[in-house]
């Protein structure tokens, strides 16, 4: 093997080159604000004060923050008003949106595309114009500071989901109902045993990324829920920001706590996320 010929092999092309350093910058880009919260989440209020984000704590073993977090932060009861919310918002999100795309795809009335148009339109329009007139609609139904508030705005302003349900029905065949049919079965029975099963990859699509937007979810927690016993897993964090600055440590500890269930849940079902996302985008 001549020289050249080795030195031709061993140059790494342009493009690659780019590629590895755009993923080496996305990675430092994610991973380092992980690592900050980390390292000041084992510091005390002193280390925080005087030194930078990435200096290294005094003592690796520093868990004090994270009972901290736990207790005076009353983490325990918001991952029990996070999961009931989220519970209630992902399965009623999941029903009323099949429901919704299994009638307008499969029905046929006069104002179908006005339906159709008036979906559209509620997309675009930003959610923070009509905050004023939605507050004013749940205050009238006396659900403010209860946790049934969020729970049925997250249900019905999830459009998208809708429209992901609406792009899955549409690939399955109109031929089943029409047997079905013919079998003596009506619409509800169609869509409980035909249509609800055919719809598991949509299911899981809906189900991440509504899971996901409700975890983490802070300005609808924080603006219809004022008690201190119906926080979430966000308002809860926000509750350690005083009127005389903010206690980062405790930040970061009850941080690191959230995060921890998600990356469980990730790692346990992270071939149902991918397939979940993945089937959504090719429908």
């Amino acid at each position: 093997m001549t020289p050249a010929l080795t030195t031709h092999r061993r140059r790494l092309p342009v493009g690659t080159a780019l590629t590895y350093l755009s993923l080496l910058a996305a990675t430092l880009v994610v991973l380092l604000p992980l690592v900050v919260v980390l390292l000041t989440s084992l510091k005390t209020s002193e280390e925080v004060s005087d030194g930078g984000a990435l200096s290294l704590p005094g003592d690796w073993l520093n868990f004090r923050n994270y009972a901290t977090a736990f207790t005076d932060g009353h983490m325990l009861a918001a991952f029990g008003n996070t999961a009931f919310i989220l519970v209630f918002s992902v399965g009623g999100t999941v029903i009323i949106g099949s429901m919704t795309a299994y009638a307008v795809d499969r029905f046929d009335f006069r104002a179908k595309k006005l339906v159709m148009a008036l979906f559209l339109v509620a997309t675009l329009v930003p959610g923070v114009t009509t905050q004023v007139a939605t507050f004013q609609v749940v205050n009238s139904f006396g659900l403010v500071d209860t946790r049934w508030a969020p729970i049925l705005l997250y249900m019905g302003t999830d459009i998208v989901s809708v429209y992901v349900f609406l792009q899955f029905i549409r690939s399955i065949p109109r031929s089943l109902d029409e047997a079905a049919r013919l079998d003596g079965a009506n619409a509800f029975t169609i869509y409980r045993k035909i249509i609800l099963p055919l719809l598991k990859p949509a299911i899981a699509t809906v189900v991440i990324i509504k899971g996901i937007t409700t975890y983490n979810d802070f300005y609808i927690p924080f603006l219809y829920m004022h008690s201190e016993d119906l926080g979430t897993i966000s308002t809860s964090l926000f509750r350690f920001k005083g009127p005389f600055g903010a206690h980062w440590e405790a930040i970061s500890a009850g941080a690191i706590l959230v995060i921890l269930p998600t990356l469980v849940v990730f790692l346990l079902l992270q071939r149902w996320i991918y397939n979940g996302f993945a089937q959504g985008a090719t429908k």
